[in-house]
């Protein structure tokens, strides 16, 4: 929903298979490309049938009106229906891509095993066959989108298959197999080659645009969401959602006390090292890709809490007040014991006004400042009705 700041060994990835290293990473990367990957195979598979079929026509040039050319004839059928069945799959099931990995794997599978077939029932051309297996092999690499592993796994066999059968039934001078040996070996390399250029320039764009979103969303000192965000998105989207299901929804602004003189004392940097220290520690106690953390500005965190009544907010906030309170900021071996205020307001959208949610943010930063009059180092809490 809304992750935390990815690390950057998620960016890393594996040379030899050209994925993220992270398998979240790759799982995010795969689901944002999932669209477009499946609107590829689709024209992929119906361009594939299309051929399949209309070459046809050479089974019965080369062969007559006989009992190969109806083989063939019926695993040309078999590929294309492999091809057509994976669209009406894809169709289906448009949020898998476990499915559309193994459907891209069965088209090629079927490609590679249907043309195979093609060059044993008519072994009068191998020299043909060696430029369609070509052919086929980029179509495997490149033009299917699958995993590089996988497609080169499919490939490789039904070459060496290929070469097999061309040495079985070609009836080929040694030269003209060693030829043909070479020239598919570099189809093979060129095609990894390519095919692994393309999915690291895939990722490599993907990493960029994610470090551009997280640029766009979130503070860069403590990795917290922004106030830009908040109001731009966050806060509406959290609203608009528990109105729908009449859910609760919890707001805390929290403020780091006396932190000027944090500044005062040791300096800006000093100060950051507070600000980064109060950042993680609120991102670790609240519910990843659940609950949200928003620097409002300078000192002031907000935490957006959904699905999380007055008691459940008033809970956290004293854990947070506890926690900051009893571990120090170790900066340049000096501890600095620095300690916050909070202000919980909640709304129950199964009972509330309408117009109760309106004011959140401002009955929250209210409470703060109760607290802060009220001695620093303490919880105010109210439930908005």
């Amino acid at each position: 929903m809304r992750p935390k700041p990815a690390h950057p060994a998620q960016t890393d990835m594996a040379s030899l298979r050209c994925e993220f290293s992270d398998p979240a990473a790759e799982q995010a990367f795969l689901r944002h490309h999932l669209a477009t990957t499946q609107a590829q195979l689709r024209v992929t598979f119906v361009f594939c049938s299309l051929f399949y079929l209309s070459f046809a026509v050479t089974d019965v040039i080369w062969l007559g009106y006989s009992l190969h050319t109806a083989v063939l004839a019926g695993a040309r059928l078999l590929v294309a229906a492999s091809a057509l069945g994976s669209l009406v799959l894809l169709r289906r099931r448009p949020a898998s891509i476990a499915v559309t990995r193994v459907v891209a794997s069965v088209v090629e599978v079927a490609g590679a095993a249907g043309f195979l077939l093609i060059a044993a029932l008519r072994p009068g051309e191998f020299s043909l066959h060696a430029i369609s297996m070509s052919i086929v092999v980029i179509v495997i690499y490149i033009y299917i989108p699958n995993r590089l592993l996988y497609a080169a796994a499919i490939a490789a066999p039904a070459t060496l298959g290929f070469l097999l059968l061309a040495d079985r039934l070609g009836h080929l001078r040694s030269v003209e197999l060693a030829t043909m040996a070479a020239l598919l070996a570099l189809t093979n390399l060129f095609g990894y080659v390519a095919a692994r250029r393309y999915q690291l320039l895939l990722r490599n764009e993907y990493s960029a645009q994610t470090v551009l979103k997280n640029l766009s969303v979130r503070d860069p000192l403590t990795g917290c969401y922004n106030r830009r965000h908040l109001h731009e998105q966050l806060l509406e989207t959290e609203i608009s959602r528990a109105q729908r299901y009449r859910l609760s929804l919890t707001v805390i602004m929290s403020d780091l006390d006396h932190f000027k003189a944090v500044n005062d004392n040791y300096g800006h940097n000093g100060g950051d090292a507070v600000l980064q220290r109060f950042g993680a520690l609120l991102q670790s106690m609240t519910r990843d890709s659940v609950d949200s953390v928003v620097r409002y500005g300078g000192e002031e965190f907000l935490l957006i809490l959904p699905e999380t009544d007055l008691a459940g907010g008033a809970l956290l906030a004293e854990r947070l007040r506890h926690a900051l309170a009893a571990t120090p900021v170790e900066y340049e071996g000096q501890q600095i014991h620095i300690t916050a205020s909070f202000g919980v307001a909640s709304v129950d959208f199964a009972s509330s006004t309408h117009a109760a949610h309106l004011n959140m943010i401002a009955s929250a930063d209210d409470l703060l400042y109760a607290a802060k009059n009220g001695g620093r180092n303490r919880v105010c809490t109210q439930q908005l009705v």
